[in-house]
Order: C-alpha cells, then sequence, then structure tokens
C-alpha cells in the first residue's frame, strides 16, 4: 500500500544521475532574484551587500560556486565558499548569471511533489544553513562549507520535482516528518531519495566530496566515515530547521548518540531555536528591503505579487 496519492514505482529503475543530467537551472527564490538584480544594476552597490545576499538563496549560491570551480576561473584551485567564488568570477559575470536566470523565468516554484510552497522551501534552507553554521562554530569545523551544504541540502527534492515537471510525471509524496521525511517512499516510486539526487548534483556540478557527502548522508550519517562530521552536523541542523520553520509541535530529538558526538545535550539544542529564529527573522528583513511595495515575479505557471518592507542591514553587516 503506497501512499495516498502517491504515484506506484516506474516500471523501470530512475538513478539519480539520469535525473540530474535532464536539469539545465535551480530556480532561485522569488523574494531575493530582485533584490539581488537592483544591487547588480546600482553602481553604489558593494560586492559585499552582494555576496551578503547570494548567500542566503540556494540556486544563485550553488550556481555562483559552480562557475567559480570551473576550468575557466579555477586554475586548478577549487573554491568552498560564495565570497571565493564571486571574486574570481567577478562582478560583471555575476550579473550576467543572474539576468540569464531572470531572462529564462528558471525561478522557484512549488514542489507539487512534495505538497511544498516556494517560501517554506526558502526558509528551511536558510535555517539549515543558519543552524549548521553555527554548529561548525562550536564544532571548530569550516562555518562557510557547514553554511553551504546546509543551504544545498534540500536541493534534490527541487531536482526529483523539476524532473517530474518537464517529464509531466505526477507524483505526490506526501507530508513527511523527521529522521527520514520521504526517504522511504522516494526509494519505493523511484529507486532512490532526495538526499542521493542531492549530492548527484552536486557531483554534477564539481562540488568537493566534503559537500556533496554529507548532503548524500544527512539522513544516516553513520553511512560515511570520512564526512561523519558534516553529515552528523547537517543532521541535526535539520531538527533546528524543523523547531524554527513548523508551526507544529516540536520534532522529535536527534538520535542520542548523534548528539554526543557533537557534544549537545537535548536541552542545549532546544535552547539554539530562538537564536537560529532571530537570525532568520533577520535574513527575511534583508531580503524584502529596498523592493518597491509590490513586485510581479514570473512563474512558469503564471505571476505573483511580492510585497516590500523597510531595511534592515545588520544582517549584512553581520554575516557578509
Amino acid at each position: 500500500m503506497y501512499p495516498r496519492n502517491s504515484a506506484a514505482p516506474f516500471a523501470y529503475r530512475l538513478t539519480p544521475d539520469e535525473v540530474v543530467r535532464r536539469l539545465r537551472h535551480l530556480p532561485s527564490a522569488p523574494r531575493v532574484l530582485p533584490r539581488l538584480k537592483t544591487l547588480l544594476t546600482d553602481p553604489n552597490s558593494s560586492m559585499a551587500e552582494v555576496v551578503g545576499l547570494i548567500r542566503v538563496d540556494p540556486g544563485i549560491a550553488a550556481r555562483v560556486l559552480q562557475i567559480g570551480n570551473s576550468a575557466y576561473y579555477s586554475h586548478g584551485s577549487r573554491c568552498y565558499t560564495v565570497e571565493e567564488a564571486v571574486n574570481r568570477v567577478g562582478y560583471d559575470n555575476v550579473f550576467e548569471l543572474v539576468a540569464n536566470a531572470v531572462a529564462s523565468q528558471v525561478l522557484v516554484r512549488p514542489l507539487a511533489a512534495y505538497g511544498m510552497e516556494a517560501d517554506q522551501l526558502w526558509h528551511g534552507a536558510v535555517a539549515c544553513a543558519l543552524s549548521a553554521e553555527i554548529f561548525a562554530g562550536k564544532l571548530e569545523l569550516d562555518r562557510d562549507i557547514a553554511y553551504t551544504i546546509g543551504l544545498l541540502h534540500s536541493v534534490g527534492m527541487v531536482a526529483i520535482d523539476e524532473w517530474a515537471f518537464t517529464q509531466q510525471h505526477t507524483i505526490n509524496f506526501g507530508p513527511s516528518a523527521l529522521p527520514l521525511e520521504t526517504c522511504e517512499t522516494e526509494r519505493t516510486v523511484l529507486g532512490f531519495h532526495n538526499a542521493e539526487a542531492g549530492a548527484a548534483l552536486l557531483r554534477w556540478w564539481e562540488f568537493p566530496a566534503v559537500m556533496s557527502e554529507p548532503v548524500r548522508w544527512q539522513y544516516l550519517p553513520r553511512g560515511t566515515a570520512a564526512h561523519f562530521e558534516f553529515a552528523c552536523l547537517l543532521h541535526v541542523s535539520k531538527w533546528l530547521r524543523n523547531a524554527v520553520c513548523s508551526k507544529d509541535e516540536a520534532p522529535p530529538m536527534p538520535d542520542a548518540a548523534l548528539l554526543r558526538s557533537m557534544n549537545l545535550t537535548p536541552s542545549a539544542l532546544e535552547e539554539m531555536v530562538p537564536q537560529v529564529a532571530s537570525r532568520v527573522d533577520e535574513v527575511n528583513s534583508m531580503l524584502e528591503a529596498g523592493l518597491p511595495d509590490k513586485s510581479v515575479i514570473a512563474f512558469p505557471n503564471g505571476g505573483r505579487e511580492v510585497s516590500g518592507h523597510a531595511v534592515k542591514r545588520n544582517f549584512i553587516d553581520r554575516y557578509a
């Protein structure tokens, strides 16, 4: 018996690489692109402002990192952060990258396969990224790598949804809960789960294993010895993500052994929720800064109005 409204297994077995090869772009959050475009076309804006905004959008951050690590720019030296990638690519090329994304209207849309709204996807990505960054500071791990894997942890869901959309397959995985979320249903229907698709996408873009493998093992961190620390960090960060973003009761605590490996207790984890929520609010305010009262953002199935609000600049000053 399959979950209500879910699709039956496909007659042939898919692989994550098959799904990934059909994708050209990742959608970008609707509130990020207008603000970023404004910054990039304003001669008075600074590179720090551009970098600060790029860091909070999974699609744009991934593409900037992808180009920064391309053969043309890398010269054999890999970059791991948005800051490094922007410095390599240069101001004019970052503008071209974003302009192409806007022109082709490859923007974020609700993930029909997961019953997820666009804003929900963005909010969860940023909350997870900020959580991962905080944990990295406590564990003396690379904060920028932690932020990036937190930001991109759900790109596999985007890839699967985009594949289903372009292939005109109707799939509905329905609601999900930690720790495994939709993994079991995805494996039944597709033959793989979203974390495997996300890792395949990062590998396709030539992301290093230190980023792709934690994404792959985010549900079962013990499955990787070489990347256990970051995989465990991501796994626990998703608990904070849900605690911050969910309006329902708190999610079940992560495995006690995983918490001990991070020198965390359940009470210490709960105490971090307000800190992450406050930082997410700062990001939210920054993204809405400087927008007109209403902007119409193009989606594949029509337009949508996005409201703008007052300026709050301290996020850029603190985190850029």
